[in-house]
Formats: structure tokens, C-alpha cells, sequence
């Protein structure tokens, strides 16, 4: 390992007084050193990068269509290349949960059954700076195994199961659009995926490795194959830097934007001694649709988000083009959420509802998929199952090579394929999903169960572009109502007030209500479409 020097990160404590307990030994002098390392080799690439995703944008506005690109035809026809076989640890991964990195989900989450736990610092975790850095300790504490806890409300103990019981860990970092003002390199605001991603692979990389396992990734919101290659950059440098073999690192990347849709085999080739898999993430990708073709007219326009289902003709393509690429290239294919959260108390709801989720799961797994997520651990015997009746005693089907699908770039953005239409009920729930995920968020909480289900930052993104989307182009709802900036401010206003009339006066000043009400408007209604709700949203965060 390179000696540790000072380090020149700067740790800008914004709330003094609150000051995470044993913050001291995540943010140690030779932890910063790699960070600011890291920083100042690799940041002015993402920036570039960041810059390149605005133009493209302008240019799917220009011509509302996207292609495969033509100056990588040679790595999609070149059938030689395979990314790196997996390790043991994740070569079976047909069931993972995920989830913030609070210590009773940590704890929850490592015992629940699922071969894979995704710890998740991005979409399911608020980055406060009390988020930020007890993140990281409860994962030190947990592979320490000095992470039991007794809840102070509930009385409860937990305690992990014996080693071999345990989920393998698959930590995802921030996307590269988020910046960690708490450190700073000369003036300069770190970008939040180098300081979860440096922060943990410091302390854990050979901590894991003597475990059995290894740093392993979800790398969220990549965009395209650039990205990814500037993520293998990063591991390259990482593994010299503390004296592990090259290789140690696996990633899965999430295909969950549009463009990256397209890139899928370059994406894996980018990173093909380091790739794991890819997975299909449902919400954030019908939010990267809305995004990058909001100005391509009335044949772009989405229908309510729980309308488009996985068997809508385009997300079937998206998922099947996933899976074939995927095991063309010897990599896993990980299938989509099961965010349901049963409910003891409604046995007829909770029936239908996991009926749903057996089917969903038992598609996945007879399309090709070798695992899915789920959001609770109740879920996780279904999705076993789901798997295990078509896997048996094998721990993947990557043999499985989906010749037979045939997937056209149109195909992955024929929206109008689907039969449905935007209903008044669909704005009423866009509103009041949006508004009590955001109040949550802005007090920070990341994973919020919301009329039954476990919504993360994905939720609030396709429910505020979707309300953009309706007004925008004027949709008219089945009662009549054209989706106006007026009509969107009347239902959020009664959607306050039924909010306020439920949690009770007092619950309702002590919460970020107010706050959460005016975010989701500005970013539903303004001309200028923000490019993620959570760069203004963390403007607000305490």
C-alpha cells in the first residue's frame, strides 16, 4: 500500500454539533489520502463526462431517436470476448435484497436468506452526513461482527446468523451527479460516488478478501460505455493502490437509462475483467425515458407508472435484449424489484399481492434471469423459489444463451406500443407518492414504504417526470380534465391537506411537509426540467 500522507481533504463540518459518533475512524488520515487521490486523478472525467451526457440529450431532442452506436459495431460482433469468470461468492445470486445501510437493515439484511445483499448508499439512503458515515461503520461493524444491537424502542435484539448464513455484500455508491459537500479537495466539492466508493473499498477491500469475498459494486445511473470505462479506471488504480490482485473487483451495472440500453455489451466490455452482471431497474429507467425524450411528442408520453408492467412490449425488449447480452458475454443477468411489503393484518390483500409477485419473479426466472431483488425479507423465500424451481442445484443459468431474441433499437423505445393512457387517478397518486417520499428524503430517510410498497428515490423521479411529462404535452385525463400547472398545485394542495388531516397537526409541523410540497412542484412544473430531483433536494437536506 502507498504510505498514507496528510491528507489535503478538507472536512467542512456543516452542522458542528452534530458531528457523527466514530466518525474518526471512517475518515482517517490515510482513508482521505486515497479519496483526495482519487479526486484529483478522476473528477476532471467526470466532469467531462457529465458534460457529455447534456449533449447528448440535445441531440436525442434534435432527432427523438436513439441507435446502436456504429463506432463499437466491431466489440458487439466480436463473439471471443467474455467478462471475468465470478467468484465463488457470487456466482449463485438468484435472490438479492436491498436496502439502506441503517444497522438493523444491515443486520436484517445480511441474515434474510438472499444470497446477495445490494447496500445501498444511492436510490435507498438520504446522504446525510450522518448516513454517509455510519453507513460505512455498520458495514466495518458487520464484517467485524461486533454490529449486534437492541433497539431502545422496540426492546428487540439482533445479532448476525453464523458466517455462512450471511447474504454477500454488493455495495452500490452514489451516481456520478452527486457531489459530497461535507469534503472538499482545494475548494472543491468531492463527488459523492469517489467518497462512498473510496471510503469503503479502503477499509473493506482486504478485510473482504481475507472473508472469503471481495469489494464488489452495483454501479448506478450509468449512462454510457465512457462511464463505465472511467469506473474500471478507478478500480485498476484502487487495487495497486492497496496491493490486491488486479481482478479482485466485480461490478454489476444497472441498466437503468435509456441510452445505456444501447450500450449494454460495451458497457460489459468496458469493464470485462472486473464485470459481474447487469440489471434491469425498472423506475429509474421509465425516468430516463421521460427525461431524454420529453420533447418527442404525444407518442413518448407514459401512462400511469403501475400501467407499464414488465410485459409492456418495450420493457420486454429492454429485459430480453439484457439477458441475451448478458450471457452472450458470460455475465449474470439480474431482473427488476419486488417492492411489495406485506401486510399481516390485510391476509386477502397480502394473498393477492404476493400472488403477483410469484409471477413476476417466475417470469424472470423462465426468461433467462439468474436472480432478482426483492425489498423485504418476507419476499425472499417466494423469489427462492421462483428460482430454485427452474435453476435446481445449478447456481446460475448463464448456459441459457437467448438466441432466439431479436431485439431492433426501435424496439426499445416504442412506448406507443402500449395500450394505456394517463389517467386523473394516476396525477392524484404521482402527487401524493411524490410529496410523502420527498418529506421522508428531506428528513433523512432513503427507503420509505408508502401505500404498501418500499419506494426509494426512483419512486419520486418517475412520479415528478411524469407530472412534467402530462402537463407538458396536455394530456387530457378520461374525466375530462386537461393536466395543467394549475391543476397539478390543486391536487397537490389537497393532497397536503389530506396529509395533514392523517398524521395530525403536530406530526405535520415537526415533518418536512411544507418543504416537500414546494420541492415537488418546482420540479414537476418549472420550464427548465431538473435533471435529477436530488440535486435540488439536497440543497434542503439537513
Amino acid at each position: 500500500m502507498s504510505a498514507p500522507a496528510p491528507s489535503p481533504l478538507a472536512i467542512v463540518e456543516v452542522d458542528p454539533d452534530n458531528t457523527p459518533a466514530r466518525q474518526g475512524e471512517v475518515l482517517t488520515d490515510a482513508a482521505l489520502a486515497f479519496v483526495a487521490e482519487l479526486h484529483r486523478r478522476f473528477t476532471p472525467r467526470r466532469e467531462e463526462l457529465l458534460a457529455r451526457r447534456a449533449e447528448r440529450r440535445a441531440e436525442i431532442a434534435r432527432t427523438s431517436t436513439l441507435d446502436f452506436l456504429p463506432e463499437t459495431a466491431q466489440i458487439r460482433a466480436d463473439d471471443s470476448w467474455r467478462v471475468a469468470g465470478a467468484p465463488a461468492a457470487l456466482d449463485d445470486r438468484r435472490v438479492e435484497i436491498t436496502g439502506p445501510t441503517d444497522r438493523k437493515m444491515t443486520i436484517n439484511a445480511l441474515n434474510s436468506g438472499a444470497k446477495v445483499w445490494l447496500a445501498d448508499f444511492e436510490d435507498a439512503s438520504a446522504p446525510t452526513w450522518e448516513n454517509v458515515v455510519t453507513g460505512q461503520l455498520n458495514l466495518i461493524d458487520a464484517y467485524e461482527r461486533r454490529i449486534d444491537f437492541t433497539d431502545p424502542r422496540s426492546g428487540k435484539s439482533y445479532a448476525l446468523k453464523p458466517a455462512e448464513e450471511l447474504a454477500t455484500v454488493v455495495m452500490r455508491p452514489r451516481g456520478w451527479h452527486l457531489d459530497e459537500r461535507h469534503l472538499q479537495f482545494e475548494g472543491q466539492v468531492v463527488p459523492g460516488a469517489l467518497v462512498d466508493f473510496g471510503l469503503y473499498f479502503f477499509h473493506n477491500a482486504q478485510r473482504l478478501l481475507d472473508l472469503g469475498k471481495g469489494p464488489y459494486f452495483y454501479l448506478p445511473k450509468t449512462e454510457s460505455h465512457l462511464e463505465a470505462r472511467l469506473w474500471n479506471e478507478i478500480f485498476v488504480f484502487a487495487q495497486d493502490y492497496v496491493g490486491i490482485p488486479q481482478g479482485t473487483v466485480r461490478a454489476t451495472v444497472l441498466i437503468e437509462t435509456i441510452t445505456a440500453a444501447y450500450e449494454m455489451e460495451e458497457i460489459l466490455y468496458e469493464l470485462r475483467d472486473h464485470a459481474s452482471g447487469l440489471n434491469a431497474g425498472r423506475w429509474d429507467y421509465l425516468f430516463s425515458i421521460v427525461k431524454n425524450f420529453r420533447d418527442g411528442g404525444a407518442k413518448f408520453v407514459l401512462p400511469d407508472r403501475n400501467a407499464v408492467t414488465m410485459t409492456a412490449p418495450f420493457m420486454r425488449a429492454y429485459t430480453e435484449l439484457l439477458v441475451r447480452t448478458c450471457h452472450k458475454r458470460g455475465a449474470h443477468a439480474i431482473g427488476g424489484m419486488a417492492a411489495f411489503i406485506p401486510n399481516r393484518r390485510d391476509p386477502a390483500a397480502n394473498e393477492q399481492a404476493l400472488a403477483k409477485v410469484k409471477n413476476d419473479k417466475d417470469r424472470e426466472a423462465g426468461d433467462g434471469f439468474d436472480g432478482s431483488w426483492v425489498a423485504h425479507p418476507d419476499l425472499v423465500p417466494i423469489a427462492r423459489a421462483s428460482f430454485d424451481a427452474v435453476l435446481g442445484d445449478k447456481p446460475n443459468q448463464k448456459d441459457r444463451l437467448r438466441e432466439d431474441v431479436d431485439v431492433k433499437a426501435a424496439d426499445l423505445i416504442a412506448i406507443d406500443s402500449l395500450d394505456a393512457k394517463p389517467t386523473y387517478q394516476g396525477l392524484v397518486d404521482a402527487v401524493q407518492v411524490g410529496t410523502r417520499y420527498i418529506e421522508a428524503w428531506l428528513r433523512g430517510l432513503g427507503a420509505v414504504a408508502i401505500f404498501g410498497l418500499m419506494e426509494d428515490a426512483a419512486t419520486a423521479e418517475i412520479s415528478r417526470s411524469q407530472i412534467w411529462q402530462w402537463v407538458d404535452a396536455g394530456v387530457v385525463f378520461e374525466n375530462g380534465e386537461k393536466a395543467t400547472a394549475d391543476l397539478v398545485r390543486t391536487v397537490a394542495s389537497k393532497a397536503l391537506a389530506d396529509i395533514r388531516a392523517e398524521v395530525g397537526e403536530d406530526a405535520f409541523t415537526a415533518g418536512k411537509w411544507q418543504q416537500a410540497h414546494d420541492l415537488l412542484l418546482q420540479v414537476s412544473l418549472d420550464a427548465d426540467y431538473a435533471d435529477f430531483l436530488t440535486l435540488p433536494a439536497y440543497e434542503l437536506l439537513g
